[in-house]
């Protein structure tokens, strides 16, 4: 089969993926406006009763710790804050539609979330160090949660082949990436688009899914946060939190590090904070799934 044939079949199977819920579409449109309130996000999440229930679950669960339970929707959106109700209106569409077992033959499900998890939670403590805005840490979260979303397309169309392209990774000491591109002729990154673009989600993240392996091309103003989780996907692969395939990662140019003022002595400094934080953040993932 050739390159062009391959990559027929994932833009088919992209195409043929559904929209995300309008319920969705409308709460991102909200939290992109930043004139947008609790009270905004309130008329139109009390219209989905199960967007309702996540929203509700997540903040009455033992990630927030709460003494008293919280039942007033408008009240859970004020605590949570709207950018961690908008990635967990996101998670869900995105888990409803990518999160099925049958999508994970190559791959454990499992480990593949935990990985993805560890990136995001990562990423969020690499912009927190480096001063971001404390309203655009859950950016980071987020971006760092679907930076490897492109395997679930290449492994649901070609799983036998996907488990060569792991095993020649390893084998040959290549990054995943690399492996990827040689076998097939595109790449994770190259289909991460593919669904950001058929999804609207944003350059933000398309950016991130795209240029996470790529990072010498960067010219984009979503630099800071495609670095970011550049180094936080490498750390957690070289400490095994999780596992998305990628037994060889390549290491974050020196130049990259001095950009983003950060050390791997600072990453590991902070192990067993990414750890707590990760056994707290899968509580989110199982929310959202």
């Amino acid at each position: 089969m050739t390159p062009e044939e391959r990559l027929t079949i994932i833009q088919r199977y992209i195409a043929k993926m559904p929209p995300l819920p309008a319920t969705v579409t409308k709460v991102l449109a909200i939290c992109n406006d930043p004139n947008a309130t609790p009270a905004d996000l309130n008329k139109i999440i009390s219209l989905d009763p199960v967007l309702m229930g996540k929203v509700l679950r997540l903040i009455n669960s033992a990630y927030y710790g709460l003494v008293q339970e919280i039942t007033s929707l408008v009240r859970a959106i004020i605590m949570l804050g709207i950018n961690t109700v908008k990635n967990l209106v996101l998670s869900t569409a995105v888990l409803g539609t990518l999160g099925n077992r049958r999508d994970f033959q190559a791959l454990n499900m499992d480990d593949f979330w935990r990985h993805s998890l560890s990136v995001g939670v990562a990423s969020k403590l690499i912009a927190r160090k480096r001063g971001a805005p404390r309203n655009r840490l859950e950016e980071y979260f987020i971006a760092g949660l679907l930076h490897d979303l492109g395997k679930i397309p290449l492994n649901n169309r070609f799983s036998k082949d996907y488990e060569e392209v792991i095993h020649r990774s390893r084998s040959e000491g290549l990054p995943l990436f690399a492996a990827e591109k040689a076998f097939f002729g595109i790449d994770h990154a190259d289909v991460g688009r593919l669904i950001t673009d058929n999804w609207q989600l944003g350059a933000d993240i398309s950016d991130t899914l795209f240029f996470h392996h790529a990072l010498e091309e960067v010219e984009s103003s979503n630099s800071e946060i495609i670095f970011s989780v550049a180094l936080a996907d490498y750390y957690v692969n070289v400490k095994g939190l999780g596992f998305s395939g990628n037994c060889c990662p390549q290491r974050v140019a020196d130049e990259i590090l001095s950009d983003l003022d950060i050390t791997l002595d600072y990453l590991d400094s902070v192990e067993q904070e990414v750890k707590s934080e990760i056994d707290r953040a899968l509580v989110f993932l199982r929310v959202a799934g």
